[in-house]
């Protein structure tokens, strides 16, 4: 990819994908626009729009279609080899295309009417479509063949095709927490703290926090505390990710104890520090931390 502002033009066979398309774009960041007139698709990618002129913010994904106003191939191919010529923007074509029995199968499933063939068996308007949409099948940047692909399958090779750097990141949030005052209720990974020896029982750090660094030094002096968060770490770097593959906007990671102060805290900003390191930006939160201790919070005193 370049510096150029860049717009692709989505269509193909009705039925084929193109709600999918453009509805995962706009989830991975892209700006769209779909079923936009011809006459206002000149507009919009003429040389007076200040969005074309400039670099825009983000991508541009246009929808269009057999059923789009004033509707003609050759128009549209014209337009945009002219645009290309210019050598100012990035343009492309993707064209979803779909064996004829698929379609068939798809529009009498859903029982809706084909939009080339309202009096007519689904059939017919497919073809009449095909032979219409010709021209910008063999024009297009990007062929894409959705007769074995389902709606997921689609939307993952859209992500993984068309996402940008910047664009699309999944919004991350690195919470502590306190089991007493129960679970957050955003939360998508919820790990357990309270196996660790408890600060709350040194009368000198019970009014410390796991800022502190002395509350720090004494949850991580737990033989379990590096092996255990270690491994949390490891996971978070394995699953994240994956998240962002699937096209989770937000994952909230929570990290609890039983008041949601010391052991909680401590572990959050651990966590948090090695989640950046990575590459990631987490926003940290502590729910509790301002929470008074009790004693029947707490459970029983360590008995170490």
């Amino acid at each position: 990819m370049n510096d150029l502002p860049e717009i692709m033009l989505v269509t193909g066979l009705s039925g084929a994908g193109k709600s999918t398309v453009l509805r995962t774009l706009e989830d991975i960041g892209w700006e769209v626009v779909d079923n936009l007139p011809l006459s206002l698709l000149d507009r919009m990618l003429g040389t007076d729009n200040p969005a074309i002129a400039g670099v825009p913010a983000r991508p541009l994904a246009i929808g269009i279609g057999a059923a789009t106003r004033d509707f003609d191939p050759a128009r549209i191919i014209d337009q945009v080899d002219r645009l290309r010529d210019r050598g100012d923007l990035e343009i492309t074509a993707l064209f979803l295309t779909c064996a004829t029995d698929e379609l068939a199968r798809r529009y009498d499933e859903t029982r809706r009417r084909h939009p080339s063939a309202r009096d007519r068996p689904a059939r017919e308007g497919i073809e009449y479509e095909r032979t219409l949409l010709d021209p910008l099948c063999r024009w297009a940047t990007y062929l894409v063949d959705t007769s074995r692909l389902t709606g997921a399958d689609l939307a993952h090779r859209i992500r993984r095709d068309f996402t940008r750097p910047g664009l699309g990141e999944t919004t991350l949030s690195v919470t502590s927490f306190g089991f007493s005052r129960g679970l957050p209720p955003d939360a998508d990974l919820v790990f357990d703290m309270r196996f660790l020896r408890n600060p709350h029982w040194d009368p000198a750090l019970r009014p410390g926090t796991g800022r502190d660094p002395a509350v720090a030094a004494y949850v991580a002096a737990d033989p379990a505390y590096e092996p255990a968060v270690a491994a949390i770490e490891d996971l978070l770097l394995l699953l994240l990710p994956r998240y962002r593959v699937e096209g989770k906007a937000y994952v909230t990671v929570a990290i609890g104890c039983t008041g949601g102060r010391h052991r909680s805290v401590h572990v959050a900003e651990r966590i948090a520090k090695r989640l950046r390191e990575a590459g990631f930006s987490p926003t940290v939160t502590h729910r509790d931390l301002a929470a008074v201790p009790h004693d029947t919070l707490e459970g029983q005193p360590d008995r170490q």
